[in-house]
């Protein structure tokens, strides 16, 4: 008789806790969802570049060809083609880097035509005729000249390159973890302004930011016409 109420007691006492580690249980698994929806709510801001300013120019990713000087009256933003429309800073400097060049190019060949059929003191007077033949005569006339004129644009094209340019590799690792395409392994250099390397012997790069932005765009003009 005193086994059975013995019995009875301990089963009433185990009875007496189970709820409460049932509650126990219940609570954990709650705590650990909430903890799960808190982890799931936790979302990483994108990081937003900061761009130096060089020569006065900040580059402003919204803006038309990331607010670059060039855009001028009646034309103002012309891109009609959208050759520049969603692309990266990185590019659309490369894109100006490009345009730079070739616009001196061009004001150079320009003046080569205007000039070179008409005077030609140079390599005894044997150099004639239409100035698109000049560059083939003079390889005739004066290789050793020709490739000394080669090596040097070759010289030329290295320096631009180790100034504004970022090292092959590292521009397509670059290229790689942005995911950009067709650019061939080139990039800028951050602290680069296209076209500007630092070569102004007579000194008229002007200091001021809005001066230099007309100069630049005078160029530009006078390179597009050319």
């Amino acid at each position: 008789m005193k086994t059975a109420c013995v019995l009875a007691t301990l089963i009433g006492s185990a009875a007496a806790f189970a709820p409460s580690t049932m509650s126990a249980k219940t609570s954990a698994i709650a705590m650990s969802d909430i903890a799960d929806v808190a982890v799931e709510d936790v979302v990483e801001e994108p990081v937003v570049p900061v761009y130096p300013t060089i020569n006065g120019w900040t580059a402003d990713p919204e803006a038309f060809c990331a607010g670059l000087p060039g855009a001028v009256a009646p034309l103002g933003n012309f891109d009609p083609l959208g050759f520049t429309k969603g692309l990266p800073v990185t590019e659309i400097k490369r894109f100006r880097e490009a345009e730079i060049l070739h616009c001196r190019v061009g004001m150079l060949a320009t003046l080569g035509y205007l000039v070179g059929e008409n005077f030609h003191p140079l390599f005894g007077g044997a150099i004639t005729g239409p100035a698109n033949s000049h560059l083939a005569q003079v390889q005739d006339v004066a290789p050793f000249f020709f490739a000394w004129l080669v090596g040097s644009i070759a010289t030329a094209e290295l320096g631009r390159a180790n100034i504004g340019w970022v090292a092959p590799i590292k521009a397509m690792k670059y290229n790689q973890e942005k995911e950009i395409k067709g650019t061939f392994g080139a990039v800028l250099r951050a602290n680069y302004y296209p076209g500007d390397i630092g070569f102004d012997p007579l000194g008229l790069k002007p200091t001021d930011p809005k001066e230099f932005a007309e100069m630049q765009t005078k160029e530009l003009n006078n390179g597009r016409l050319a």
